[in-house]
């Protein structure tokens, strides 16, 4: 995957992210809705992962390919 595609799935999430954050301050996000926010958040943080490993990898003289999808634990534990 090439780092466009991969700011394409961030953007598309994205949008979707803010979609539901508007109807949950309008207060009409459904269960379903909160969930779905809940994963995105998620997702969106192993696209943004995904995204600095390539550039790590690329910047160091690696193969950005070789970056991989970290699973939910590992990136939503980070300290900054």
């Amino acid at each position: 995957m090439e780092d466009h595609h991969v700011m394409g799935k961030i953007d598309e999430l994205a949008r979707e992210e803010h979609a539901l954050f508007e109807k949950e301050s309008q207060g009409k996000a459904s269960d379903a809705d909160k969930a779905r926010l809940k994963h995105l958040q998620v997702v969106l943080d192993q696209a943004w992962d995904l995204l600095r490993q390539r550039r790590a990898r690329r910047a160091a003289g690696q193969d950005p390919n070789e970056a991989k999808v970290r699973d939910e634990k590992t990136v939503e534990n980070y300290i900054g």
